[in-house]
């Protein structure tokens, strides 16, 4: 076992079947290089066949035969090894895959035995609801409809000796003795006889989102929940995980979505204790996937080094974000719904009410009719089954952050339906009914309400509100609360200082696979804040090339063009790629705002014109888009720079999502899953380290990020950054510096450089620092300390790393 307690920094590698572990392996040397502490795997337990996330487990008791298997962890484990790398690997506690039922012996074996499968108390099933069925919505139609597209193969399969049920690409397991010649016939009546045989029951497939009767993963029907919270559940998902630890093949775990568990905390007390038993050695870097909203604390009780980092990201985007343009912006979004006949925004906090009632009402009905089902017979006996939904789907609207921790958390719960009987007084007396139940930790509808709050908020607001509060693109980013525009300097000294004292081994990170933006896209749209007037002129000329028709969604889109518009569009090649990479983020975008189409029903002229205005930006204006590009793309990159060096130089451990060491301008996902080119990243990374190495200058290469973040990440292996100390700095200038100290170690960084540099530079302005020599490891530049000329010290990069 490596002698770490904790990484210094991580680097996250997407582990699948086109980058497996022994590419991973192969890619151990430049991580190193690069300064990286410990590699960061995705999910490696085998998943879905022709999973790129990993996130769909079918098989908890191996490594993915398509990632590597068994043997290719190992060998990737001893060259991280050799390379003194500690591993960190995600795990995913919370669901199972489904999909592809035959590729999950557990869910295949619950749909052929049922209740009787020894598998069954796995999966969080309702079974009375389903009259001892599994729903399983995949039907095109109504059963009746689509019934003679069903048909019975009997031959006999190891894993389904009675036959197998068919229906296009899906095939389901025959209950044992259920098989008949008639239904092999083809008989329409016979089918239906069979069909009635079954553990499992095909529905059409929009039932899953009121009538479905298994938990999933927020509302992914193909993720079906698993019950941990069961002792012999827990041990059966974690054995081969603890062998990895047994082994020495694993030092850490990102624990993915804990929310979604009965109990969290219960839970990482268990998987602490087992990570104890598992090895001899002091074993306890867990983290997890928590996203915190604004304000909100980490429970202080879980045992985890912290969160993976998503509020670090908030904090440092906002710090370079210029407060002065959210009037403007607002006014532009104003006159943008105006122009497209939409109603006006009242705000934030009243758009997530509504997009988290639309959810509520929609694809989360399944879960919340299941709450009513299992609230004390004395409420349902008082009210109507739809009442209690109705009132249950308003508290859910307006709870505050994803989840209560019962004790814990009761004042949310509180606040939530103060709120909810204010917005809707005639359910008061059900609101105020409801409120004991859902407290009471001895009654199951406690937990579940808690497991619901949070798919409520995740598709509420990431996946719908986000895509509809569009004045700045990115703010509308995973953890971050679009209603906080910005932050001074003061608000983010304070909020590192926060994260030193109280989790100062949790991650911090700019991009990940759930990003909506990569982190450069995002460091070019704020530039946008700091140029409104210019931005929106800019606009209107645009979406007089192109429109949907939808002012704000134009806003969205232009915004992402703009801000994603890579250097490799300067060829006909690479133009083309992008548009098709445009084509989909628009799909997505659209789709997930669900305000003109949608994922179940789509506007085809919308959707039509949505296109037509990629193919425009991309084809006959793309000269004019690459100008308005190239005017803000210093800026961006000044941007991208500063919060790289902010992020790695902070407290935490900072993570570097893969191929983030040069510009990342990806879009959601999968967009920001795509191939990296390492050859690239090694090549660029040894011109910059040769003895006759030219420092590299800020372009569409990226390599400048590559030097500060190579830099940075060496310093934090080399130097101990033990205290927290903002800097300060004097001058007309001085609220466009943010700088700290680390002891010793001083990071120094540009905010608001298009503000910086139309206004005449740094001029007179300095920056306080202790009285010692220092040099700039960026530049090998030597300054004398006390007060010193940012435009010296910042005159080749808008960053400095200066030691003592």
């Amino acid at each position: 076992m490596i002698e770490m307690r904790h990484p210094l920094s991580t680097y996250r590698l997407q582990i699948r079947e086109s980058f497996t572990l022994d590419d991973a392996a192969e890619v151990t040397d430049y991580l190193r290089d690069l300064g990286v502490s410990w590699a960061y795997l995705s999910p490696i337990l085998e998943a879905t066949p022709g999973s790129d996330h990993g996130y769909d487990v079918v098989d908890v008791t191996r490594v993915d035969p398509a990632r590597g298997g068994a043997e290719g962890l190992s060998r990737f484990v001893q060259a991280a090894r050799a390379k003194d790398l500690g591993i960190l690997i995600d795990i995913v506690p919370n669901h199972m895959g489904v999909s592809e039922p035959r590729s999950n012996s557990w869910w295949w074996d619950v749909l052929r035995q049922g209740r009787a499968s020894a598998h069954a108390p796995a999966f969080d099933i309702d079974w009375e609801f389903g009259a001892g069925k599994v729903r399983v919505p995949i039907l095109g139609a109504d059963l009746a409809e689509v019934i003679d597209e069903i048909s019975y193969d009997p031959t006999p399969a190891d894993d389904a000796p009675d036959g197998l049920i068919r229906y296009y690409d899906h095939a389901f397991p025959v209950a044992p003795g259920t098989g008949t010649d008639a239904a092999a016939s083809g008989s329409r009546d016979a089918i239906e006889a069979l069909l009635d045989a079954q553990n499992f029951e095909l529905r059409f497939w929009q039932d899953e989102a009121a009538d479905l009767n298994y938990r999933r993963f927020f509302a992914v029907t193909t993720l079906a929940g698993v019950r941990v919270e069961l002792p012999e559940v827990f041990e059966a998902t974690h054995a081969e995980i603890l062998r990895w630890v047994r082994e020495g093949l694993a030092d850490g775990l990102r624990v993915d979505h804990p929310d979604g568990l009965v109990d969290p905390g219960g839970y990482l007390d268990r998987l602490s204790a087992a990570l104890r038993d598992a090895s001899d050695d002091e074993v306890g870097y867990v983290l997890g996937e928590k996203i915190l909203e604004h304000g909100e604390a980490l429970p202080s009780w879980w045992k985890t080094a912290g969160t993976t980092g998503y509020d670090a990201l908030a904090e440092i985007d906002r710090v370079l974000t210029d407060p002065a343009g959210e009037v403007p912006l607002d006014a532009l979004d104003a006159r943008l719904r105006t122009e497209s006949d939409l109603p006006a925004l009242t705000g934030w906090h009243d758009l997530i009410h509504d997009t988290k009632r639309k959810i509520a009402d929609s694809i989360q009905v399944s879960e919340i009719r299941r709450i009513v089902r299992g609230l004390p017979a004395e409420l349902r006996e008082e009210f109507e089954a739809e009442v209690l939904q109705d009132a249950l789907a308003e508290i859910l609207a307006c709870f505050p952050v994803y989840r209560s921790y019962l004790p814990a958390g009761r004042a949310h719960l509180d606040a939530a339906a103060g709120e909810a009987e204010i917005r809707r007084p005639e359910l008061d007396d059900v609101i105020e009914k409801l409120v004991p139940a859902l407290a009471d930790t001895d009654l199951e509808i406690a937990w579940r309400f808690q497991q619901t709050t949070g798919p409520v908020m995740a598709k509420g607001v990431e996946d719908t509100a986000f895509y509809r509060y569009t004045r700045l693109g990115s703010l509308t980013e995973v953890g971050g609360d679009p209603g906080q525009f910005a932050l001074d300097v003061h608000g983010f000294h304070t909020a590192q200082a926060l994260r030193h004292a109280s989790w100062p081994t949790a991650m911090t990170t700019l991009s990940t696979h759930d990003t909506k933006r990569g982190e450069d896209t995002r460091a070019r749209i704020a530039v946008l804040a700091e140029m409104p007037e210019r931005w929106a002129a800019r606009l209107e000329e645009f979406r007089g090339i192109a429109s949907t028709g939808h002012g704000p969604f134009d806003a969205l889109l232009w915004q992402a063009i703009v801000g994603a518009w890579p250097a490799s569009a300067s060829t006909p090649e690479g133009l083309k790629d992008y548009r098709e990479r445009l084509h989909a983020y628009a799909e997505k975008a659209a789709r997930e705002a669900s305000e003109v189409t949608g994922w179940w029903e789509q506007d085809e002229a919308f959707e039509e014109r949505m296109h037509a205005l990629v193919d425009a930006a991309t084809g006959p204006a793309a000269e004019r888009v690459r100008a308005f590009v190239d005017e803000i793309s210093t800026d961006g990159w000044s941007n991208g720079l500063s919060a790289k060096l902010l992020q790695i130089m902070g407290p935490g451990v900072p993570d570097v999502y893969q191929g983030s060491e040069l510009w990342e301008q990806s879009l959601v996902d999968p967009d920001n899953r795509r191939a990296v080119d390492f050859a690239e990243r090694r090549r660029l990374l040894a011109s910059i380290d040769g003895t006759d190495a030219v420092r590299p200058p800020i372009d569409g290469t990226g390599a400048a990020k590559l030097l500060v973040t190579s830099r940075a990440l060496r310093v934090r292996n080399d130097v101990p950054l033990d205290v927290y100390r903002p800097l300060e700095a004097a001058g007309v200038a001085s609220d466009h510096v943010v700088a700290f100290d680390r002891g010793g170690v001083f990071a120094v960084a540009t905010r608001l450089p298009h503000g910086l540099r139309t206004a005449g530079g740094w001029r007179d302005t300095v920056l306080l620092l202790p009285d010692t020599l220092v040099i700039d490891v960026l530049t090998g530049k030597q300054y004398q300390g006390g007060p010193t000329r940012l435009g010296d010290l910042l005159a080749t990069y808008p960053v400095a790393l200066l030691i003592s």
